[in-house]
């Protein structure tokens, strides 16, 4: 009989209104690298949460090493050598690195804290893993692919043997995403034990040993990877064939919608402008990507954009009107659609329904309140069409509260408001990070729905499959510049990598001309 280190037998977790787990085991082998695969709101976080002892099950069981363990909390999990890196990072925004690390479990002597033995552990953990970080920075002004390399130190630091990862690469740059498959492996290869949520193929196909599928709170499967193909997986994961290439006929461009021109955005991290001076169009009937590593000022180009950061330069017309100093709200009835970067910080309110976060920036509209009075029937029945349409799952349907829902959905949630919404220009920021392909599939025909409709998409996306897909016209950013233009058609990925590098840039007479 096969020796697993964990074992999680017939388990089964209800929500009101959902079963999340519908009797599922999963068998985990010492030194491998487990995959665990399913669609937003399949029950794969829902299961690993029931292992780190977040959830208790309604039935099944527990064994590590061939014995039944009960976890009850995170702390039982720790002492069983189970750690666990969240979807959503669990980390204390004023704290150092070092300090989130140590947390909970202090070194200290005779109730003194012991800082300088936690920070030479950390190092050398660090140096060992390739994580290299600074102990003495502050989470809140560190990149997420950091904030992740601190998540991981946490579990390293308490010698954890099993580590979780949940959705690891849905914040990361391909460069980060490459680095953290590989640390993964010599995890591995040190006689760790992984188990990976993804929704991502590739990551599978790289850096997998076995896949368990789920759908729909069921168990499909589990399969060696080497004798699977993405094909393979992707029917598991849906129920049906998935097409990988995205279908659309050239765009045909018409006026300009949106108009930058001269825009230069303070940095918040260091003295250097975030966007230095740039300038471009986007016109009706086009998608034209904004692409580049993380940090290299796309995203304070859309907080300008958008009205949540000031510009110290330059101007924006949206549809002929000058938005420069425009409010939020006042962009938004102009005609602009945005589906941010941080669902929780900007597209979201966690606490709020479903259907009140779906009338968000529209609830003061004729169609939803008269006389100051909201009519909630006008609400639910606009939420449950949105619901229908962009299968956005939930326990309660409507009045589920948001924070209880998947990050997939959630993420359907923002995407069929903002699409749905009249809008002439769309700006889509990761619109397809942490979906699984049949919600990619999906969201990809919407965006080009939208340009084949008249209207302006201006995405804004890390990976790089998603940008030679679905894109018109590719912008690449770097250091707060435009450095080049490039026709997908025409490109080739490694020619786009050497441009988001820096390593090569066009000229500005270059891209005004291509422009």
């Amino acid at each position: 009989m096969e020796n697993y280190i964990i074992e999680m037998l017939n388990i089964t977790k209800e929500f009101p209104g959902i079963k999340a787990n519908d009797n599922i085991t999963l068998n985990l082998k010492k030194g491998e690298v487990h995959a665990l695969l399913g669609e937003n709101g399949a029950g794969k976080s829902t299961l690993m949460s029931v292992l780190f002892g977040l959830y208790q099950p309604e039935k099944g069981e527990i064994r590590k090493n061939g014995e039944v363990v009960k976890v009850n909390n995170p702390n039982d999990a720790n002492a069983l050598g189970i750690g666990m890196v969240h979807q959503h990072f669990k980390l204390v925004e004023i704290f150092t690195v070092l300090e989130n690390i140590i947390l909970g479990v202090e070194p200290n002597k005779m109730g003194f804290l012991q800082k300088q033995e936690a920070r030479e552990k950390v190092v050398e953990l660090s140096e060992r893993y390739g994580l290299k970080i600074n102990p003495d920075a502050v989470i809140e002004d560190i990149s997420v692919g950091m904030q992740q390399r601190v998540e991981i130190l946490k579990m390293l630091y308490r010698d954890n043997e099993i580590l979780i990862f949940d959705e690891p690469t849905a914040v990361l740059t391909p460069q980060e995403i490459t680095e953290l498959l590989k640390i993964m492996r010599e995890f591995a290869n040190e006689g760790k034990s992984i188990l990976f949520i993804t929704h991502k193929l590739n990551e599978i196909m790289e850096a997998a040993d076995r896949c368990t599928v789920l759908r729909k709170g069921k168990y499909i499967g589990t399969v060696n990877v080497k004798e699977s193909n993405k094909e393979e997986l992707s029917k598991m994961m849906v129920g049906r064939d998935v097409n990988f290439k995205v279908d659309k006929e050239d765009a045909k461009p018409k006026d300009v919608v949106l108009s930058v021109k001269n825009m230069t955005v303070p940095s918040k991290h260091h003295k250097n402008n975030a966007v230095k001076n740039v300038s471009l169009d986007v016109r009706a009937g086009e998608i034209v990507c904004l692409a580049g590593i993380e940090g290299n000022g796309q995203s304070e180009f859309v907080y300008a954009l958008t009205g949540l950061e000031k510009m110290i330069g330059g101007s924006i017309t949206l549809s002929g009107k000058d938005i420069t100093n425009a409010s939020v709200r006042e962009r938004s009835v102009a005609g602009l659609s945005h589906i941010p970067e941080d669902r929780h910080k900007h597209g979201l309110v966690l606490e709020y329904s479903l259907e009140q976060n779906m009338v968000l920036q529209r609830y003061w509209q004729p169609e939803f309140q008269k006389n100051g009075f909201i009519k909630f029937d006008a609400v639910r029945e606009y939420s449950e069409k949105l619901i229908d349409q962009y299968d956005v799952r939930s326990g309660q349907g409507p009045i589920t509260t948001v924070r209880s829902m998947s990050g997939g959905n959630q993420q359907k949630a923002i995407i069929s408001r903002e699409i749905d919404k009249d809008h002439d220009l769309l700006i889509a920021v990761q619109p397809t990070r942490g979906l699984d392909v049949g919600a990619i599939e999906y969201i990809h025909k919407q965006l080009v729905a939208r340009r084949d409709a008249g209207k302006g998409v201006l995405l804004v996306s890390l990976e790089l499959d998603e940008v030679m897909n679905v894109s018109d016209r590719i912008l690449v950013m770097y250091e707060g510049e435009i450095v080049g233009e490039l026709d997908p058609k025409k490109s080739t990925v490694q020619e786009l990598g050497l441009y988001m590098s820096g390593a090569k840039r066009n000229t500005k007479k270059e891209i005004d001309n291509a422009g």
